[in-house]
């Protein structure tokens, strides 16, 4: 049961995490590229695409820990320090996405606003400033995200000699 287990939480990280960390690290770009041309239907539809993907995989990503905790159960490892400190730094990551980048993204779409709408010369001001930011934070969260992958790999003080 633990090698099913570890393979549903590999495939739910590679297929959850894998397409948030891309799409959210393409979204500052897509909003540089979508604030330089105010009327491009395509730059504010990718913009759009790249923040459904962010929300939608972000849901999917909840799998993760899941499949991680009946993994680590199964390993007996639910105590080990290497497992804690993954824990943190996933909560972490997944607060960064929902309480930081998300909202960030929402306001940003609105910012800029579909071809259609007038946007005000204040607002598409602040434009390159969400874009900065947006870009940070996602670097944060990746970085997070790097992290526990590598303790999952090196699992310090691990004995399987793995």
């Amino acid at each position: 049961m633990t090698k099913f287990f570890l393979s549903l939480h590999v495939i739910a990280a590679v297929l959850a995490i894998g397409p948030v960390t891309v799409a959210a690290s393409m979204f500052p770009k897509a909003l540089r590229r979508a604030h330089a041309a105010p009327g491009d239907r395509e730059a504010y539809a990718a913009l759009r695409l790249l923040h459904r993907i962010c929300r939608v995989y972000a849901g999917v990503g909840a799998a993760v820990p899941v499949f991680g905790f009946a993994t680590a159960s199964s390993l007996g490892v639910l105590g080990s320090a290497w497992l804690i400190v993954s824990i943190v730094l996933t909560a972490a990551a997944a607060a960064v996405l929902a309480l930081l980048i998300l909202p960030a993204q929402d306001r940003a779409l609105t910012t800029v606003g579909p071809p259609e709408a007038e946007a005000e010369a204040e607002a598409q001001g602040s434009v390159l400033r969400v874009a900065g930011r947006l870009a940070m934070l996602t670097g944060v969260f990746n970085l997070l995200w790097a992290t526990v992958t590598v303790l999952m790999i090196i699992r310090p003080g691990s004995t399987t000699g793995a």
